[in-house]
């Protein structure tokens, strides 16, 4: 892919979540998937979601539990390893560069700041994906999300300029190397 000015190539980017794709937070209870280590973690924004919550059950004192995490430390490596550019797109928003990148060695990196409240599109399509695409301005993207759908696919293409790969990875497993052989395949297509 050119970028037009002195015609160098202009890497694709790698949109990544983090509960799904690194944090397979649908796996069965107590039954970490292979690879993964347990983070038990208090971000801010969950502490200020818990409070509000516990709040409303009357209990204002109670203590915050902390958000279970699984992480693959093998993540933080393969990820960098691939033919994109990495951006964080998930609700953890900056937060991801304070409590999910150190674990897997990854460096601080950009992210989408979401709207509030959030729009919501319709016709079956993830509120992420506009501004997902609005976000890219007509670059080549990939994102990886567990709530992607055929639905959010068609959305992009009617209104992406660019190609994109939007990948839906199961958060029963997170990300396997059946992922990133496919982002790696269509990252060496754009060449």
């Amino acid at each position: 892919m050119q970028n037009g000015q002195g015609g160098g190539l202009v890497r694709p980017v790698l949109l990544v979540d983090v509960d799904g794709p690194l944090n397979p937070y649908a796996a069965k209870p107590h039954r970490r998937p292979e690879g993964y280590q347990t983070h038990r973690l208090v971000t801010p924004r969950w502490e200020a979601a818990e409070r509000r919550r516990l709040a409303e059950r009357g209990l204002p004192n109670k203590p915050v539990k902390p958000l279970r995490v699984w992480l693959n430390p093998t993540h933080g490596p393969a990820l960098n390893a691939l033919p994109f550019d990495l951006v964080w797109a998930t609700t953890w928003e900056e937060e991801a560069n304070a409590f999910v990148a150190p674990v897997l060695g990854l460096p601080e990196l950009p992210f989408i700041a979401w709207s509030s409240p959030r729009a919501e599109p319709g016709d079956g399509v993830f509120w992420k994906t506009p501004q997902v695409v609005a976000w890219a301005q007509g670059r080549a993207f990939a994102w990886i999300d567990d709530e992607i759908t055929e639905a959010d696919r068609v959305w992009a293409k009617e209104h992406h300029s660019g190609p994109a790969l939007l990948h839906r990875v199961d958060p029963r497993c997170g990300l396997t190397h059946n992922d990133f052989a496919a982002l790696t395949a269509w990252a060496i297509s754009l060449r």
